[in-house]
């Protein structure tokens, strides 16, 4: 049917779940909001969405609620403005919310691969939290789309499933990256000097996560599990540096939720065998990620302060993205047998402001706390917090901040502190790496 058709199964009052990243459905989405007129009080929830989100805009308030669980770039604005809520909750925790009946849902929209010969769809490049929902919601409106990879795992789903099918030839969002910084680059040359052959990996998209990959050319027998990846892994699948031999959990796999990246990337993940595409529910789970070996988590922050209170999700009191996997996985690393949780970010703001802070900005959250920080790195060098008391931590994190703030951080971490920040730094403690 069309999808004018299809999105008449929305009912007001109804909870959509909708497939999100890469994978968001555009058409289905513009299709129910040419019908605002004819909705009240229906409900949005998603994880971070690219591309079309006019649902999210003040003027249709009365008609839709928007509830994201992350908040995309697209999102933010309405997030801050108020014509849309942010819900904090692990990435982990949301396929569950909708199995035990916290978040009842109504309908999911979805984007899916075109029906292979036994009539089962592919999520493709978007598992994360939508098994879940599909396994609880009332109705599934599903646009077919031949642009969408069929991928191997939990995202299989019959086509005598989808109760309204809509045939789209929509191309799937695609995210292109440029050259990583300079700062970018050092950061990333440290953190490669912290990963060990056979070791297990979790990293994101951006530029530190691919300056990461491309020092890792020499490297050997490295995996792959993590809640969603990129093309910068690509390079090293080829030289067989990442094959997953050491891996415990689905050795020689790649284990992901969702992917972003360019067609390359799509394509490359099409029929391939060599890439699971699972439930985050399982993928984030804390008890899964230890059991892999050396398990590196790099994960990102909007400030840190001089305790290692990690803030990645706001900037003050504005929400900015969210919670996510980010403890999923520095806590699943710190349980690993020799892994490593590690937040990485550049010593300060686009506008030079520090980003290592006496203390975090009102209102701001903490996603990581103080006891769960292990290692700090900015272009400055790895701050090794983990074992290290708070007079010893501020006095590491000091050392990897930006020079020209690091006699205001000295002074507020002695007013802090006391004495005892000179006399524990006397102490023989492992230096930090530079």
């Amino acid at each position: 049917m069309s999808a004018e058709e299809a999105v008449k199964l929305i009912k007001s009052g109804d909870k959509v779940l909708v497939h999100a990243a890469s994978a968001t459905p555009q058409t289905l989405l513009k299709a129910m909001v040419g019908r605002a007129s004819e909705l009240k009080n229906v409900e949005l929830l998603h994880i971070h969405t690219e591309g079309y989100i006019d649902y999210a805009k003040p003027e249709y308030c009365d008609s839709f609620k928007t509830n994201c669980f992350f908040i995309g770039a697209n999102a933010r604005k309405y997030v801050q403005l108020g014509s849309a809520q942010y819900n904090p909750v692990f990435l982990s925790d949301i396929p569950h919310l909708f199995r035990n009946g916290t978040i009842p849902l109504d309908v999911v929209l979805l984007n899916v691969s075109p029906p292979d010969k036994h009539g089962n769809c592919s999520l493709g490049v978007s598992v994360d939290v939508m098994v879940g929902g599909i396994e609880t919601a009332k109705t599934i409106i599903a646009q077919i789309n031949p642009h969408m990879p069929r991928t191997m795992g939990d995202g299989i789903i019959h086509v005598d499933q989808i109760d309204a099918c809509v045939n789209v030839n929509e191309p799937l969002y695609e995210l292109n990256l440029g050259e990583p910084t300079q700062e970018e680059s050092s950061i990333g040359k440290y953190i490669a000097n912290m990963i060990e052959d056979g070791s297990t990996l979790q990293m994101g998209i951006g530029g530190i996560p691919n300056s990461v990959l491309s020092c890792l050319t020499n490297h050997k027998n490295l995996g792959v599990h993590t809640e969603m990846f990129s093309e910068g892994i690509l390079p090293l699948i080829g030289m067989g540096v990442i094959n997953g031999a050491k891996k415990k959990i689905m050795p020689h796999k790649l284990v992901s939720s969702f992917a972003m990246g360019t067609r390359k990337l799509y394509d490359f993940m099409d029929d391939n065998p060599e890439v699971m595409m699972l439930d985050v529910s399982f993928v984030n789970d804390t008890a899964v990620i230890r059991q892999n070996p050396k398990v590196i988590a790099i994960n990102s922050a909007i400030e840190v302060d001089l305790t290692g209170q990690i803030c990645a999700d706001s900037i003050g009191t504005k929400m900015y993205s969210g919670v996510g996997g980010q403890m999923d996985f520095m806590r699943g690393a710190a349980l690993s047998k020799g892994g490593k949780a590690i937040c990485a970010l550049p010593s300060t703001t686009g506008k030079g402001f520090s980003k290592i802070v006496p203390t975090l900005k009102e209102g701001a959250g903490v996603v990581t706390t103080r006891a769960h920080a292990q290692y700090v790195v900015t272009e400055f060098g790895v701050a090794e917090l983990k074992g290290r008391n708070l007079a010893q931590r501020a006095k590491a994190l000091i050392d990897v901040a930006h020079p020209s703030a690091r006699e205001n951080l000295e002074k507020a971490a002695h007013e802090r502190f006391g004495n005892g920040f000179y006399s524990f730094n006397n102490l023989s403690i492992p230096e930090v790496q530079h």
